[in-house]
């Protein structure tokens, strides 16, 4: 059946809302080259708009004649403020931004092990509150959250998971309440995977898997440009894979004995010591991944120092050989260690690309990921690249960013019904 004249109208402004957001401000002339509408639609599309509140005028087209030709439109930024949570076991980081998602402030807090459940919800909505009030944001729209654990996939709760603390899942009721906003919760590593998928190292894939290394381990998956969840929320729960040179298996409520044992944070930093690695953090830096990068470091210096020797004929020194050694041994067994996972995944779900993220992954890049490919190659007959993420931790709190900005922006820009 024929769309109705208003539904056409309402598919016009979509049109031209996602096309100012992609390209930034256009006049009405681009409008109309680009959507491929009559110069009336266009000229009623842009007054509906301005009225509405969505498009401004924000300057002149220097291409053109001053005059209404001229005149370049672009979405009204403050119309909306968002949020965005990253939630760890440790502390949480919130973004406000608006609603074409530029930062305004970012601000964090450190919440202990033994802070209580009470107080360490307190903090953390505190934290959002105060963060909202200094970016100016009365009220705001969309609040994304990512967090560990397992989210329904028929409520989009954040359920009750083993080992996780239980002020996660009270944070996000206490925001609904506190909040005059939409808040909506989703696995970190899938929002890493979103992340990475729009800004980072999977841009041109439609399907890929993410492998999240940090402190733990997780996947996301995305298959024809969809992330999947599973039945129960669960895709991804590579932690708890049984694999080989582990001393035990996991369990329903332990991954200990998975590939978590393998490729977990703790696990990096033994084989690292196990390798006599060691390594000065940067604030914020997870153990294992500055072990990475320091390994990474050393090899790359002896690589260039024996490139000098064989110009120069001034080789490596017994120092930086020894360094050398020791870094290439310890990533060469990371390495080993995770093909495993990555092979066992590349075997039930053939994505053909496999993403190192979290900051592990950037950490190690593109130095690990092509051992981790090597390997992968060897153990497996469809074809995988794999490749270095490049936004490590910040994933997160940029996925549930676009997350917060795409929710507010399909309630923003659907028509009311008058």
């Amino acid at each position: 059946m024929p769309a109705s004249p208003s539904t056409a109208r309402a598919i016009n402004d979509r049109l031209a809302l996602r096309l100012l957001q992609q390209e930034g401000p256009l006049t009405a002339g681009q409008l109309k080259q680009l959507t491929g509408l009559s110069r009336p639609t266009v000229a009623d599309l842009v007054e509906r708009l301005t009225v509405a509140g969505l498009i401004s005028v924000v300057g002149e087209s220097g291409e053109q004649r001053r005059g209404p030709n001229a005149r370049l439109y672009g979405i009204v930024a403050d119309r909306a403020q968002l949020a965005a949570l990253d939630v760890r076991t440790e502390g949480v980081t919130v973004v406000v931004a608006d609603l074409l998602g530029a930062e305004l402030t970012r601000a964090s807090v450190p919440i202990a092990d033994d802070a209580g459940t009470g107080p360490a919800v307190e903090q953390a909505v505190a934290l959002v509150e105060r963060a909202a009030k200094e970016a100016g944001a009365e009220r705001l729209h969309t609040v994304g959250i990512g967090a560990p654990g397992l989210i329904d996939p028929a409520t989009g709760e954040l359920r009750d998971s083993s080992g996780l603390p239980e002020w996660h899942r009270r944070l996000v009721a206490a925001l609904q309440e506190r909040l005059p906003a939409r808040v909506i919760v989703e696995n970190e590593t899938n929002l890493a995977a979103l992340a990475e998928q729009r800004d980072g190292a999977a841009r041109d894939r439609d399907t890929f898997v993410l492998l999240w290394l940090g402190h733990g381990t997780g996947a996301a998956v995305v298959l024809d440009g969809r992330l999947r969840r599973g039945a129960s929320g669960g895709t991804g729960e590579i932690g708890f894979l049984p694999v080989p040179g582990t001393a035990t298996l996991p369990s329903a409520t332990d991954c200990e004995g998975g590939f978590h044992s393998l490729a977990g944070g703790a696990a990096i930093a033994e084989l690292a010591a196990a390798h006599g690695l060691a390594a000065t953090e940067s604030p914020g830096e997870p153990r294992a991944a500055a072990l990475v990068r320091t390994a990474v470091a050393a090899v790359s210096s002896a690589s260039t120092a024996s490139s000098a020797y064989t110009a120069f004929s001034s080789g490596p020194s017994d120092t930086d050989r020894f360094r050398y050694d020791r870094a290439d041994r310890f990533l060469s067994a990371l390495a080993d260690r995770l093909a495993v996972g990555a092979a066992s995944v590349v075997a039930v779900l053939d994505p053909g690309c496999v993403v190192l993220g979290g900051e592990v992954g950037q950490a190690g890049g593109e130095a690990l990921a092509a051992r981790v490919g090597e390997r992968l190659a060897r153990m497996s007959p469809l074809p995988a690249e794999v490749r270095a993420g490049t936004l490590g931790g910040g994933a997160v709190l940029r996925g549930a960013l676009l997350t917060a900005r795409e929710s507010a922006q399909d309630d923003l820009f659907t028509p009311r019904p008058r």
